[in-house]
């Protein structure tokens, strides 16, 4: 995870649970106050976000010292014990919610990536994330994905060409302008969203990196894989990717078709937090 990153976005979780006014710690809890916290699962799940996660006591007070038990991507049971942070009471108990709220939302993240990873389990096609992240949050969820086993699609709309439903409404001549491009940009790949036959063919005519196919039944996506893989040559072979409201019942049916992606937005715009427990003892 990028430093830098990661620092803005504990300050500002920092700054808005007002940690450094906590009138609760400031006014029940001694300053000198010793303390000692083991973090547990409550479930199992993979883990993610222990990084972050201590990097917050750290920023409230350098005096807090963690010990590591499990690293991240590993797999959790309920009751295992994953770490353990030790320093100020008051430090403790003012991070403790910041702290968990990253840990949780990204070890959710990873737990929803991973059930679809073993779910289909094929060899060939891999599971990948979307671009439905919470803003600013999205270095974090990525992590959490590869932690996970899943793979990162574009991180942003300026590494790779994504050409939707909205933007082909706008195009006339798909081999045109994909080759005007090329010209342009050597290493940016392309890739088309297409819902129909019709809009395979044009994929297939401009001769893209990835053709998308979203929202399709399963008999149509079928039906259209078969056309690129004939269409396909030694010279020329697009890798296919399937969205659009994929679930792990379905990722497992889609899968059997040897697509090379499958792409999921749920995995970072819906995974539940995973339940953990930090516990506090009296130093």
């Amino acid at each position: 995870m990028n430093i830098n990153t990661k620092g803005t976005l504990i300050s500002l979780a920092l700054e808005e649970d007002g940690v450094f006014n906590d009138v609760t710690t400031k006014e029940f809890i001694p300053k000198d106050k010793q303390a000692k916290a083991v973090l547990i699962a409550n479930k199992s799940g993979i883990l993610c976000g222990t990084d972050i996660f201590m990097q917050v006591f750290k920023t409230i007070d350098e005096r807090c010292e963690t010990f590591l038990i499990m690293r991240d991507c590993s797999k959790l049971k309920q009751g295992d014990k994953i770490l353990e942070v030790m320093g100020p009471a008051w430090a403790i108990l003012s991070g403790e919610r910041t702290a968990l709220n990253f840990l949780q939302h990204m070890s959710g993240i990873a737990t929803v990536t991973n059930k679809f990873v073993t779910s289909i389990n094929n060899g060939k096609t891999k599971i990948y994330d979307t671009r439905k992240t919470i803003p600013g949050y999205r270095e974090l969820a990525k992590y959490a994905v590869r932690c996970g086993g899943g793979t990162n699609h574009r991180t942003g709309l300026f590494d790779m060409v994504l050409i939707k439903d909205n933007h082909l409404k706008f195009i006339k001549n798909l081999t045109t302008e994909t080759t005007a491009f090329r010209k342009k940009y050597i290493n940016i790949p392309i890739e088309v969203e297409c819902e129909n036959i019709n809009e395979v063919e044009r994929a297939l005519d401009a001769k893209v990196d990835v053709i998308m196919l979203d929202n399709t039944s399963f008999e149509n996506t079928k039906t259209m894989i078969n056309l690129i893989r004939n269409a396909s040559t030694k010279k020329y072979k697009p890798e296919i990717e399937i969205s659009g409201g994929v679930t792990p019942k379905t990722a497992k049916a889609f899968a059997k078709l040897d697509a090379d992606r499958i792409s999921i937005g749920m995995l970072t715009h819906s995974a539940s937090a995973l339940d953990l427990t930090l516990e506090i003892t009296i130093g």
